[in-house]
């Protein structure tokens, strides 16, 4: 057999649910061909008679899939460094949001900025989540909250994908916040999604899924609804921002109509919990808004892990709750805010991470037959990855083989 490169010498965290764990091997190798894995394990168990165009030895170094990001704000104009200054003195998150400020004053500038600002902006936070491992990552709308931005938007994360060696997914937001031009008219908005928008860029084939904020300072259950339905017609997944401010019971609604993940979920009871579990719905954790919003309650860990919910870490990369690009300090804050252990870290920002992608079937693992994409990193055990705080060991990213 012979493959294009293999990598050896090495230890391997393949997440493979099959090995247990992390899915350690020792004295292990990757082989790749057409950007493809066709081997992950032991040099041991590796076919007679195999050659390589080239060999790559690790001297020891570790292995895991490619990071996966699966929850980013990452295109966007402006910033809203004041707002953590409004914080800082006292002003809560929902009492910014209703005096016009929050997502609405990161709508004004991302209107005002060109589909090659908006590439121009993200990059160098995407470069920062490259240079950390991380191969693939989600981008969602829901800075225009109407179709021409919505869409130069969407268009913008589909170049990020040309600029830069990586994976895009993208997501349609539109139900994020109510546009001033709506009048406080939140019914009228949704059916204008539903309608107009949503149709629009399914037919111009933007977007890879559409999600929702359900919450009292967004939308309410029944108006979500109605969006994850529009969006079932069209043959498109769903995804939920929920229960992050309270309970909606949006971790339900989201497992009702069968969604990829819900996302943030402090507020989530355990009814929600076991409707994700049995619905298939990952609990994507992000506790990088709850670090910057000073949350003090925690998201229902011990419910989820008593159904068996899978849980996926993110940063949440946006302007205004989490302007994080670090996904080892993503794992850092779920170790020591939410007290996950070690391999659920790993694996929230790998094979979960992919799960709540839909993803699963490509990247996430070290398994024959994915998407060759891996981070090889200059530690010791695999627990650095989560202890370490502002230090980055990683040694090489590869991304489908190169």
């Amino acid at each position: 057999m012979r493959f294009d490169r293999i990598w050896h010498n090495a230890r391997l965290a393949t997440l493979s649910e099959s090995r247990g764990g992390l899915g350690i091997v020792e004295s292990g190798a990757v082989a790749a061909r057409d950007g493809r894995i066709a081997f992950a394990g032991s040099m041991s168990d590796l076919p007679g008679g195999w050659d390589a165009a080239e060999r790559i030895d690790c001297d020891g170094r570790w292995i895991t899939p490619g990071l996966v990001d699966c929850h980013t704000h990452l295109v966007f104009g402006g910033d809203r460094a004041h707002e953590f200054e409004l914080r800082l003195k006292g002003a809560s998150y929902e009492e910014i949001a209703r005096a016009g400020g929050g997502i609405l004053s990161t709508v004004k500038a991302t209107r005002a900025a060109s589909e090659d600002a908006l590439v121009a902006g993200a990059l160098p936070r995407l470069d920062h989540l490259l240079a950390e491992g991380c191969t693939t990552v989600e981008i969602k709308s829901g800075y225009g909250l109407d179709t021409e931005t919505e869409a130069r938007m969407l268009r913008a994360a589909r170049r990020l994908a040309a600029e830069r060696p990586v994976a895009v997914t993208t997501t349609f937001l539109g139900a994020h916040a109510l546009p001033p031009e709506a009048n406080g008219d939140k019914d009228a908005y949704i059916e204008a999604v539903c309608r107009d928008m949503l149709p629009a860029l399914a037919r111009e084939g933007l977007a890879d899924a559409v999600d929702a904020f359900c919450e009292g300072i967004a939308f309410s259950p029944e108006q979500t609804a109605r969006v994850f339905r529009a969006a079932k017609d069209l043959g498109l997944n769903v995804k939920l921002h929920a229960d992050q401010l309270s309970n909606l019971h949006g971790a339900k609604l989201a497992a009702d109509f069968g969604a990829l993940s819900a996302d943030h979920l402090e507020y989530t009871d355990e009814e929600g919990a076991a409707a994700m579990a049995k619905a298939g719905t990952v609990a994507v954790l992000l506790p990088g808004a709850f670090y910057m919003l000073r949350e003090t309650k925690q998201p229902p860990v011990e419910a989820f892990r008593r159904h068996g919910t899978r849980i996926a870490l993110a940063t949440d990369c946006n302007p205004g709750t989490s302007p994080l690009t670090s996904l080892l300090l993503t794992m850092n804050m779920g170790a020591t805010l939410f007290r996950l252990t070690v391999e659920e870290c790993i694996a929230g920002v790998t094979r979960e991470a992919a799960r709540a992608l839909g993803r699963l079937d490509e990247i996430g693992t070290l398994e024959a037959g994915k998407r060759c994409d891996l981070a090889i990193w200059e530690i010791e055990r695999p627990a650095e990855l989560v202890y370490r705080i502002g230090f980055n060991p990683l040694h090489t990213r590869i991304w489908r083989g190169h």
